[in-house]
């Protein structure tokens, strides 16, 4: 299997458990991993027998930007769901998100949720 990654996306968003973060929001970073065969792409230079990548981050943007998730596993797992539900060619997906900003009082670098999902033989969306 080939795989497309969209890597370091960033976008503000207000996800959270506490009525501070859905108020003053923060920065997302979405990476994506797209798993699919890419090798009609690779010979033809098509555009047709690919994902547009472009369409893959106005996707997560429109996620990433709407409507509040109190988790971002929650978060993480809607934007999988809608990128094999857009791009039916993708046969499984890694969608990672790290919230840079936790409202703890500690220092690190965020948290990052991973989560893979891919299609069953039925279409659903199951975990990979």
């Amino acid at each position: 299997m080939d795989n497309m990654t969209i890597k370091g996306m960033k976008f503000y968003g207000y996800h959270g458990v506490f009525a501070e973060e859905n108020k003053l929001g923060q920065q997302y970073y979405v990476d994506i991993v797209l798993s699919m065969d890419l090798e009609q792409a690779a010979l033809t230079d098509d555009l047709n027998c690919t994902v547009n990548y472009a369409e893959v981050h106005a996707l997560a943007k429109t996620i990433v930007e709407g409507p509040p998730f109190k988790l971002i596993e929650a978060l993480t797992g809607h934007i999988a769901s809608q990128v094999l539900e857009a791009y039916t060619m993708v046969n499984e997906v890694t969608v990672r998100v790290t919230k840079p900003h936790p409202p703890f009082d500690i220092h690190f670098d965020g948290v990052t949720v991973e989560l893979r999902r891919k299609r069953d033989a039925d279409g659903r969306t199951i975990p990979a």
